[in-house]
């Protein structure tokens, strides 16, 4: 009846896998007309052909909804979604330990090492407090003399940071200097240099005829004992003033004073000493000349001549162009030449000290 029909397996199957069961209907309808007939044939070969019915029923229903012979009912499988990618997160590189930190050897070797300078008269003398330059150069090549200069300091004792390396460090104190060669060690302490520049003042002062000469007409060139390789010394300075003190090192040096424009110089040696006040005083003689060219004795000078004062022996000794040109000379023989009008003329005249004349050259 309905309750084994619907315990088959067949069916189960067929409900399982959504299918039509209407393709079934016939064979089950043959099936329950089989059995209505076995309530009323008993026995015999009816029995037997009837019962052969239902299991052919049976089997061929079985068949229906098991499908093809050998295939395996599919298994549900969900249909695939799709899913988002997953984004590739960035990671910041992993640290590598040879590299991500400086040693502390490594910090040492290029960490700046102060360094005090300070500078002294002599080396028991006081320390110098006002008046320095200091220059730094770094070795930079110390086979072939290459430095930089690395900084520069006007205070009197700077505290100057050195990276390791080799410096020269010079101090001028006015013309007086003193250059030494240091060198900072990786993770050295601070240091301290000391710089006894063995350096005195020189004061100089001039006099004409007896009496101070005017600042304005002096000047000094100040040339020390070491020399060139032609021999000439080498100069310290030039254009000096009187009334100044000049700082220099310790040692002899030649002074040529000159008095005027032209050639009243006079050569002295002195010596400075270290710590102390040197003071050199210079006399000059000399004469002061006016050239003029005219017409003849006591007329008016010629405009625009052209002049030339020599020694005797032919030595120029200044040139100049003007109507009444003035120059100072030392002592001496000289001769005055005058160019106008594409003509020369010329006088012979001489001058001691302290004269003041005017030279008058005929045009003939």
């Amino acid at each position: 009846g309905p309750a084994r029909q619907e315990g088959l397996p067949g069916k189960r199957a067929c409900q399982a896998r959504g299918e039509d069961l209407s393709q079934h209907t016939t064979a089950w309808a043959g099936i329950r007309s089989a059995i209505v007939a076995s309530r009323d044939v008993r026995g015999g070969v009816r029995g037997t052909l009837l019962s052969a019915a239902i299991v052919v029923g049976v089997f061929a229903s079985a068949l229906l909804c098991a499908g093809p012979v050998g295939a395996q009912e599919p298994a549900a499988v969900a249909a695939p979604q799709p899913q988002a990618q997953p984004q590739p997160r960035l990671e910041p590189p992993a640290a590598d330990p040879r590299y991500s930190a400086v040693p502390a050897a490594a910090a040492a070797a290029v960490a700046a090492v102060p360094v005090k300078l300070e500078a002294l008269l002599t080396s028991d003398g006081q320390r110098i407090d006002k008046g320095l330059i200091w220059r730094v150069f770094q070795d930079l090549d110390s086979k072939q003399g290459h430095a930089k200069l690395v900084g520069t300091y006007r205070e009197a004792s700077p505290q100057v940071p050195l990276k390791p390396g080799d410096y020269a460090i010079n101090a001028a104190y006015g013309r007086a200097h003193l250059t030494k060669r240091i060198t900072v060690k990786a993770g050295a302490a601070a240091l301290a240099e000391r710089f006894v520049l063995n350096a005195g003042g020189l004061l100089l002062k001039a006099v004409v005829g007896g009496a101070p000469a005017p600042a304005t007409t002096v000047s000094y060139n100040i040339l020390s004992e070491d020399r060139d390789q032609l021999g000439n010394r080498n100069v310290v300075m030039q254009g000096a003033r009187p009334g100044l003190i000049i700082r220099l090192n310790a040692g002899i040096y030649q002074i040529v004073s000159t008095y005027g424009d032209a050639n009243a110089t006079v050569r002295a040696d002195v010596t400075v000493e270290a710590g102390k006040l040197t003071e050199a005083t210079i006399a000059h003689a000399a004469a002061r000349v006016t050239l003029k060219l005219v017409q003849r004795e006591g007329g008016e000078a010629l405009a625009g001549t052209q002049w030339s004062i020599q020694t005797a022996q032919g030595e120029v000794v200044k040139e100049s162009l003007g109507a009444l040109p003035t120059h100072t000379l030392a002592p001496g023989s000289y001769v005055a030449i005058a160019k106008a009008g594409g003509r020369s003329f010329r006088r012979d005249f001489i001058v001691q000290g302290g004269d003041v004349v005017q030279v008058e050259v005929l045009r003939e």
